[in-house]
């Protein structure tokens, strides 16, 4: 009796040029959830309200309210919503798989070290962590990990030296950008009228005490735009929400922020500048005559 031959199963077939490859559902869902999470904490910004489980004066409020959320005027949370949208636009569209997964792996690094970053200063700038910010580093570090995990062969090995540079020039570029931001350094030039108020207001011998954790602080400087730094602020929490009081706001007996100390008065509130300018007997209207003439 003759010995049957078995043959062995074909190989799969590559695909071809052109043709598309199925999505990785993992990546895609991934970046799904990222999109739901940084859908919601947008529109949340936009409005002007606050994230569920974000009490006022929890860490989740702190971090909301502070200019790290920010970024070129935009909210943070619209970055990342863009930012999740990309990713999952490349992985859907993105015919060649290898151009999918560079692609789709640059985005979610550049994603991680932003969001690892912001998470970085949340503790070390405010001495607070937000849970929704926590939720979606945990997302796109899943992302990125998943990416790692299932690079293609024939990607780029390791990835390769080019690939590596291009993605850590352009890493340091988006922090860069962060941080010039978040110094202020991209502020325009200050409002003449809000910089000789400012200056007044420091030879008038009037206190500005605040803190860095402060929301309403941050709001009260955004008022002078870059003439802030003129202002006569004294820091009353050098090392943090979880440190102590400086001497000097103890010895005044600072009990909330932001306080205003003019012409002998308190004033625990944001003022306005025009406030500012009755309250410490600048001329308001004087000065903005005068420029208009000039």
């Amino acid at each position: 009796m003759a010995k049957r031959k078995f043959k062995p199963a074909p190989a799969a077939r590559p695909a071809a040029r052109g043709e598309r490859t199925p999505p990785d559902w993992v990546s895609l869902g991934l970046a799904g959830l990222g999109l739901l999470i940084t859908g919601y904490l947008s529109i949340v910004a936009l409005s002007s309200s606050a994230p569920a489980f974000c009490a006022a004066g929890s860490d989740c409020d702190l971090v909301q309210q502070s200019r790290y959320a920010i970024f070129l005027g935009l909210p943070v949370a619209i970055w990342g919503f863009l930012t999740y949208a990309l990713i999952s636009l490349v992985i859907g569209l993105t015919r060649s798989r290898v151009k999918r997964w560079s692609r789709a792996f640059a985005l979610a690094v550049i994603g991680l070290m932003v969001s690892l970053y912001l998470t970085a200063v949340g503790w070390f700038q405010l001495q607070a962590l937000c849970l929704w910010c926590l939720t979606s580093l945990g997302v796109i570090a899943s992302l990125t990990g998943w990416l790692a995990m299932t690079r293609p062969d024939s990607a780029p090995a390791t990835p390769g030296p080019r690939y590596a540079a291009n993605l850590v020039a352009l890493c340091i570029a988006v922090l860069g950008l962060l941080l010039v931001d978040h110094g202020g350094l991209l502020s325009p030039r200050p409002d003449a009228r809000l910089q000789a108020l400012a200056r007044h207001l420091d030879e008038s011998g009037a206190k500005f005490y605040g803190a860095s954790w402060c929301p309403n602080c941050q709001d009260q400087k955004d008022l002078f735009g870059g003439a802030a730094g003129d202002l006569p602020y004294i820091e009353c929490s050098p090392n943090g929400r979880q440190g102590g009081f400086a001497i000097e706001c103890v010895e005044a007996g600072i009990e909330g922020f932001p306080t205003w100390e003019i012409r002998g008065r308190r004033y625990v509130e944001v003022l306005q500048p025009e406030e500012l300018a009755q309250r410490s007997a600048f001329d308001w209207k004087g000065f903005e005559e005068k420029a208009t003439a000039d």
